[in-house]
């Protein structure tokens, strides 16, 4: 689903990504690691495309997506939950959730199966998003990239600042994203976290950025090996 190979990315003269690869598989979850200010988030931002590559290229089910806008790459499938999760505090839960139709013909329902996933929000659509809780507004904006059913999600983080039952639920959403996809279309998911537990409870597949290059990388048996956890365990 996502082929991204030899990314460089520069912010003023420092060199945040050197010659980074990585892929996203349908049906399973890539975890993305590493320590604060290594390149996490600058890799996710250069994937959709928020800030250019300065080297390499991003295939998103074999089409060249290198130089695509975001929204360009948003209607080629590509949903994206920010650090953060930047929802829009005024506007209401449904409203949120609308906005994640942006790219779908005038008109288009809120998915139900949203609800589904995340019952709070169904009881919540007129509340504004601002007075919601930090976890509730994590699955708000979960939902709002879910909206247009994506074949590729890319996580930014979601466990920061959210309390630990609402952390549960959102592994076990991603996990079933995983296994069972959007309405019979399997999904590849990209998840960056800090959180290593976390993170081994769904990763297939992982990653370790240090310093803007790949460290390591391999699949979950080779991440829960004493020297992985000791580059990232928080």
């Amino acid at each position: 689903m996502l082929d991204a190979r030899g990314l460089h990315q520069y912010y003023g003269g420092s060199h945040i990504l050197r010659d980074v690869s990585v892929t996203a598989t349908p049906g399973r979850v890539t975890v993305l690691l590493g320590r604060n200010g290594v390149g996490k988030t600058s890799l996710l931002k250069s994937l959709m495309g928020l800030v250019p590559v300065r080297g390499g290229s991003v295939h998103l089910d074999g089409r060249d997506i290198t130089r695509a806008t975001p929204y360009q790459r948003a209607r080629a499938g590509i949903g994206y939950v920010p650090q953060g999760r930047e929802i829009f505090a005024r506007l209401s839960v449904e409203d949120n959730l609308r906005m994640g139709l942006a790219s779908k013909p005038g008109g288009t329902p809120v998915p139900e199966h949203l609800y589904t996933l995340f019952p709070v929000l169904k009881q919540m659509l007129r509340r504004r998003g601002g007075d919601l809780s930090g976890g509730q507004q994590q699955q708000l904006a979960i939902a709002r990239a879910l909206a247009a059913a994506p074949r590729l999600l890319i996580l930014d983080e979601p466990t920061e600042g959210i309390q630990p039952s609402i952390i549960k639920d959102i592994g076990r959403v991603i996990r079933r994203l995983a296994d069972e996809g959007i309405a019979g279309h399997p999904v590849a998911i990209l998840l960056c976290e800090q959180y290593y537990d976390f993170a081994a409870e769904l990763a297939d597949e992982f990653m370790v950025l240090e310093r803007g290059s790949v460290i390591a990388r391999g699949d979950n048996a080779d991440m829960r090996t004493p020297a992985i956890r000791g580059l990232v365990a928080i």
